[in-house]
């Protein structure tokens, strides 16, 4: 099967998985390092020509990495797109193994067994620490509800400040964010790429968590030991 990913992490358990398979990628497709499938764009705009002219038999997108005009232009190209949906570390897992069991037509991946063992093993969270989560500045962004880096912090003990907010990733000015009664600030280095000398600065009154965005938002191989590597963090 040829296939063209428009999704980093979904690339990653791709070619981890049944290697030779992937056709083309996004140029925001990092890892595993050393990808050779061709460039076929970005996970917002990707060519459409380009991709169609690889003809792969499958496209592999996710509702909220990828617009549904571009699906729609695959689609109408005469290709199959798979849309996964993944919003909790549950879907994450039944994704994941829909994609490579069915549609790739491998086995079950043994790091797909490792991730699932590594998020039960976690030790039942203490009281929760409220938090306030920013992916994005100028203007200032957050995790609101439903989304799969909230659910990965919430099993690991942490309540989102705006996890009940009527957006997904709503705007909040800097002055409500640090006026939200949180206990802490956590910063991802992506989307929006936060760093010791970045972000924290605009927190004074909260201790500030630096996580590897890979291991909040990306679900693929990394997921084995996000579990680890988040709880290091955020301590």
């Amino acid at each position: 099967m040829r296939v063209v990913s428009l999704v980093p992490s979904l690339t990653e358990a791709i070619a981890v998985t049944a290697p030779g398979t992937l056709a083309g990628v996004t140029d925001w497709c990092t890892h595993p390092p050393g990808l050779t499938a061709a460039r076929i764009g970005g996970t917002k705009n990707p060519d459409v020509a380009a991709i169609a002219a690889l003809r792969p038999d499958l496209v592999v997108a996710n509702e909220e990495e990828n617009r549904a005009p571009d699906l729609a232009a695959i689609g109408a190209a005469g290709i199959e797109v798979l849309v996964t949906t993944i919003r909790t570390l549950d879907q994450a897992f039944e994704e994941l193994e829909r994609l490579l069991a069915v549609v790739c037509g491998q086995a079950r991946p043994r790091w797909l067994d490792e991730a699932e063992a590594a998020w039960a093993a976690l030790p039942p969270p203490r009281a929760p620490r409220r938090a306030v989560v920013p992916i994005w500045r100028r203007p200032w962004m957050v995790l609101g509800r439903d989304t799969f880096a909230g659910d990965l912090l919430a099993r690991l003990g942490l309540e989102n400040v705006y996890a009940d907010h009527a957006e997904r990733y709503p705007r909040i000015p800097l002055d409500v964010l640090n006026a939200a009664g949180a206990d802490l600030v956590v910063l991802p280095d992506e989307p929006y790429r936060f760093t010791a000398d970045d972000g924290p600065e605009s927190f004074p009154g909260l201790p500030a968590a630096l996580v590897d965005g890979r291991f909040l938002t990306w679900y693929g191989p990394s997921l084995a030991q996000a579990p680890a590597a988040l709880r290091a963090a955020l301590r």
